[in-house]
């Protein structure tokens, strides 16, 4: 039966045991004097003992009250000594983090937050799987991803997303194309072969297929890859162009194409589930990836 105390009544004995009347233990607890005796009543019951008698000057423990009383005082003690989340110093965390990230995430944010992890919490492990979207919510729920560092059109319902930067699309090749001529034209540029990354599910249609049909051009497209580095690595051996992220550049033997127009960026972004806004670990993952785009966001204005 002891297994049914609660916190309630363990509070309430203690304040019985220190004031000795019911309307000052209820004065002490903020609660009415009905309250404290129907707690007093509760734990009677599942103690079986009356725990406390009335006398001339208010209420006396009984010999059984007397020998639960250093356990009372033993557990809150306890309780009170239990550090909350936030007083537990970074250095001291030990625990595994694990991020779902696109393979331009996972180069552009990934690898800053494991450096500043090893040095403010070196007792933290971080665990990277390449982004998938539609197990993200379950995988969440379930405990298998903390957080996931993704573009805003892949953030599955359900998640709450934060906004960390927007990216813009340059135009590359394994060559140079223009040769200090200038700003490629778009009718120029669709002659030429394309190469497009589709990470979710292999596709030919790519992010700027939509763009190229409303100005009324077709492009060629001639190879669909998964990540955006394997991109750059088969642009170096072809004759293909193809768009990629801004931050991915500079990149040793590819060549950008200086163009007079481009397709629209995306918006970069990091996914959690609802229930890891508690979670003091991930609010400083969440705190400094919005401090260090912030502070790349004003170094390229």
């Amino acid at each position: 039966m002891r297994e049914k105390l609660e916190l309630s009544h363990l509070r309430m004995l203690s304040a019985l045991y220190e004031h000795g009347t019911v309307s000052a233990a209820a004065e002490a607890l903020d609660v009415s004097q009905q309250a404290v005796s129907l707690q007093l009543k509760r734990a009677r019951e599942i103690l079986g003992d009356p725990l406390f008698v009335r006398t001339g000057h208010g209420m006396a423990p009984t010999v059984y009250g007397l020998v639960l009383q250093p356990h009372v005082s033993q557990l809150l003690a306890l309780l009170h000594a239990m550090p909350m989340p936030t007083s537990i110093p970074m250095e001291e965390i030990e625990r595994t983090l694990s991020f779902s990230a696109t393979d331009h995430a996972q180069r552009i944010i990934v690898g800053d937050l494991i450096r500043e992890l090893r040095r403010v919490a070196p007792r933290v492990k971080v665990k990277v799987s390449n982004i998938e979207s539609a197990a993200l919510v379950r995988r969440m729920q379930e405990g298998d991803i903390d957080m996931a560092f993704t573009s805003n059109g892949y953030v599955p319902e359900g998640l709450l997303s934060t906004p960390l930067f927007t990216e813009r699309y340059v135009c590359v090749a394994g060559r140079p194309m223009t040769e200090g001529l200038g700003s490629l034209p778009l009718e120029a540029l669709v002659r030429h072969d394309f190469l497009v990354v589709s990470p979710s599910v292999p596709s030919f249609e790519g992010s700027a297929g939509s763009w190229f049909e409303q100005r009324g051009l077709r492009r060629h497209v001639v190879a669909s890859v998964p990540s955006f580095f394997m991109a750059l690595e088969y642009l170096r051996q072809s004759e293909m162009v193809a768009f990629v992220p801004s931050r991915l550049l500079p990149c040793e033997g590819i060549f950008e194409v200086p163009l007079e127009k481009y397709p629209p960026g995306f918006e970069v972004v990091a996914a959690c589930h609802p229930s890891a806004t508690s979670d003091p670990l991930l609010s400083w993952v969440l705190d400094f990836v919005q401090t260090r785009f912030s502070t790349d966001r004003s170094r390229r204005l």
